[in-house]
């Protein structure tokens, strides 16, 4: 079993970092418990496609409750109870508006953690506003740092939903629960993903104010303005990527390309780096990107073919390390990180809204003539 066995999450459904930080404890052991509404399972056929975040939702079981309804209400705060962790996604007071707010759950069971996942944060002038991942990178300053010299360009939705969103959420809600067993008293988490995305860019925050950044994009190190950090195109339309940063690889590098290293500027003369981008995009242009790679193979120079996302999941290194698993008919990332002692899993696939709902409540302690009464009051909607 995973390192966090033994301790009971409940997730009330939402979308993107909610259900990725969800996962995540789920891997490590911990029982989840997602809340789905209860017109989305009434609405639930068997032919339905599966959710697009379906990898995101994996490991858990899934109750199907009416918010709307007191006892819909009253059941998610006897879930409550017995759990060691509650995480939700609404934007700021929804959740206080449903009776499921922070102040009512902990008045309910003190040692609780309670998660708050948010865009802007549970406060300031835009906490309401509505907003996605590229909006809440947009006003941390990073955005304007990436992509090229034209225009900013979002790196998929990483940085806020799940890198600075789901992962800050998890981080949190961990360190919460060992604070609450050690002091007997839980709280509540307030995670922004303008927080977190902030904070995974303190480097470039911090090189910005020193002169060690310049603020046209693809004029610095690891923004694609170094010609020795950088992606090059191949003689068949696919890419290489080199991170040659330190001399030693450099030479290697440069030596592999073919080029007179001691006759080249020096490789830290930005001046000379778009004539070095240039240069090298020439030479990488005469192989396919296969053939690189037998070039480069064995040498210490930081290189890497660019895998297609079909690619990835075959690639031999991948295949060696199991970094994705073939779990209920779809390969996906395995969990991670990995522990010696307590290997994490996946504990079982996506459920479908509703789908445990009959069992989880039993599971968790309510009468079984309780549960009948809530499904046929329509609180709770049972979609096994």
């Amino acid at each position: 079993m995973g390192p966090l066995e033994g301790i009971r999450v409940i997730e009330v459904g939402s979308i993107g970092p909610g259900p990725w930080c969800a996962m995540m404890l789920s891997d490590m052991g911990a029982e989840v418990i997602r809340v789905d509404r209860a017109d989305h399972a009434r609405a639930y056929t068997p032919d339905a496609p599966p959710p697009i975040d379906f990898a995101n939702r994996r490991g858990r079981k899934s109750v199907a409750v009416d918010m709307k309804s007191p006892e819909g209400v009253e059941t998610v705060l006897r879930l409550a109870e017995s759990a060691d962790a509650l995480i939700e996604g609404f934007r700021p007071g929804v959740a206080e508006r449903l009776g499921i707010g922070p102040d009512v759950v902990l008045a309910r069971n003190p040692r609780l953690v309670y998660g708050r996942m948010t865009g802007w944060g549970q406060d300031g002038p835009m906490a309401a506003v509505p907003g996605h991942d590229i909006n809440y990178l947009a006003l941390t300053g990073l955005l304007d740092a990436i992509g090229p010299r034209e225009r900013p360009m979002p790196p998929l939705n990483l940085v806020g939903d799940f890198g600075g969103g789901g992962l800050l959420l998890a981080f949190g809600v961990v360190t919460g629960i060992v604070s609450a067993q050690r002091t007997g008293e839980g709280q509540v988490v307030d995670a922004a993903m303008l927080d977190g995305a902030s904070l995974l860019g303190g480097l470039v925050h911090g090189m910005s104010q020193i002169g060690m950044w310049k603020p046209e994009r693809e004029s610095n190190r690891h923004d694609g303005g170094a010609p020795f950090y950088n992606t090059y195109e191949t003689a068949d339309g696919r890419f290489v990527a080199i991170a040659a940063n330190e001399p030693q690889f450099y030479r290697v590098m440069v030596e592999t390309l073919g080029l007179p290293v001691d006759e080249l500027p020096a490789q830290g003369d930005q001046s000379t780096w778009p004539a070095m981008r240039a240069r090298f995009a020439e030479v990488f242009k005469t192989r396919t990107r296969d053939e690189w790679d037998d070039v480069f193979a064995g040498l210490e120079t930081c290189y890497s073919p660019v895998l297609t996302l079909a690619e990835a999941r075959v690639n031999e290194h991948n295949l060696a390390r199991r970094v994705f698993v073939d779990h209920d008919g779809i390969s996906q990332p395995a969990p991670a990180p990995r522990f010696s002692g307590t290997p994490a899993t996946i504990a079982g696939p996506a459920p479908h809204p509703g789908e445990h709902s009959r069992e989880v409540l039993a599971g968790w302690g309510l009468p079984a003539e309780r549960i009948d009464a809530l499904i046929d009051s329509g609180a709770v909607v049972d979609a096994p």
